[in-house]
């Protein structure tokens, strides 16, 4: 009878791999879960649909001198109630990183491509400017185009790191495409775009039928809570972006 050593076991049931999660950065502005959940619960409201379980890592870095505690189990309840998933945490005083670890989440570490611009929650609050989850600027110029020539279903998400996006298929609700240069769909464009993600504001939008759930250029994002303008809904279009504003007009491709 052969012997099968632990270290081989092992090694046919698993084997550890490094990864890169895209994440977005929720930063707190208040340490008031009461106010907190207001607020959220104002941003969200009317978008359900917004979030679909995505990881989040919870920023510390505006309440770190804070001298209330923060409850990270409540937290991270509001959070899920809103189909946030909270994973880690970051830039918190000594207090707050000892009491997050306590409550299951992990510290934030590393470098991590931005699938959402960041966005500061407070009472009365405005979506805070972009910024990039501990992410490294990103070249412009440098445009490099990944390709994909099937549907995308609910939950699945593509990145194009350094370039251009081109979908040959449809991207169906809930499913989400990242790209820090251009995105192309050509087909209905259902879920999320999110094009300039490393901070390109002359990145743009194009699909051959408009109707997503977000776009996003350079962190400046507009939700189904804004609808599109009737020549433009469920119609060829493109999107860019003028100032802090993002432009959705007709595409002509006639």
């Amino acid at each position: 009878m052969a012997v099968v050593s632990p270290v081989s076991f092992a090694s046919a049931a698993f084997e550890l791999k490094s990864a890169s999660l895209s994440l977005v950065a929720v930063v707190l502005k208040t340490t008031d879960l009461a106010l907190l959940s207001q607020a959220l619960d104002e941003r969200f409201g009317d978008a359900p649909d917004l979030f679909d379980q995505d990881p989040v890592a919870i920023d510390l870095s505006q309440v770190r001198e804070a001298t209330g505690t923060i409850d990270f189990v409540v937290l991270a309840h509001l959070l899920r109630g809103h189909k946030m998933l909270p994973v880690a945490v970051k830039a918190g005083n000594a207090q707050q990183m000892e009491d997050a670890l306590a409550a299951g989440l992990s510290e934030a570490h590393g470098h991590a491509a931005p699938a959402l611009p960041v966005r500061s929650f407070a009472p009365e609050d405005t979506p805070a400017a972009p910024t990039a989850l501990d992410a490294d600027e990103a070249a412009p110029h440098a445009r490099t185009t990944l390709i994909v020539d099937k549907p995308l279903r609910s939950g699945q998400r593509v990145y194009a790191k350094g370039g251009d996006l081109v979908v040959l298929a449809v991207v169906s609700h809930g499913a989400e495409v990242i790209a820090d240069g251009n995105i192309h769909v050509y087909g209905p464009l259902r879920g999320r775009a999110l094009a300039g993600a490393m901070g390109d504001t002359g990145a743009r939008i194009f699909a051959t039928c408009m109707e997503p759930q977000l776009l996003s250029i350079a962190g400046i994002y507009r939700t189904t809570e804004t609808e599109l303008p009737a020549d433009v809904l469920g119609k060829p279009g493109q999107v860019s972006l003028d100032g802090e504003k993002l432009v959705v007009r007709p595409l002509n491709i006639d």
